[in-house]
């Protein structure tokens, strides 16, 4: 039995980039913008193992090794 992973958990994360020649201004907008990335990255990949554990206890249960 295989569950369907989460669309959310298999989207690659996204982080912010600073321009080429960046100013105080896009250090500060890139550092503040990453903090939010890195919490929804984090968050999918939780996601992600959760879903990989609970078909891993499904495929337990229904091969009777509870």
């Amino acid at each position: 039995m295989r569950l369907v992973l989460p669309e959310a958990a298999t989207r690659p994360c996204a982080l912010a980039t600073l321009p080429a020649d960046p100013a105080v201004g896009d250090l500060e907008a890139a550092y503040a913008a990453r903090g939010g990335q890195i919490v929804a990255c984090d968050a999918a990949r939780r996601l992600a193992v959760q879903t990989l554990l609970a078909e891993r206890a499904l495929q337990d249960r229904a091969r009777g090794a509870d």
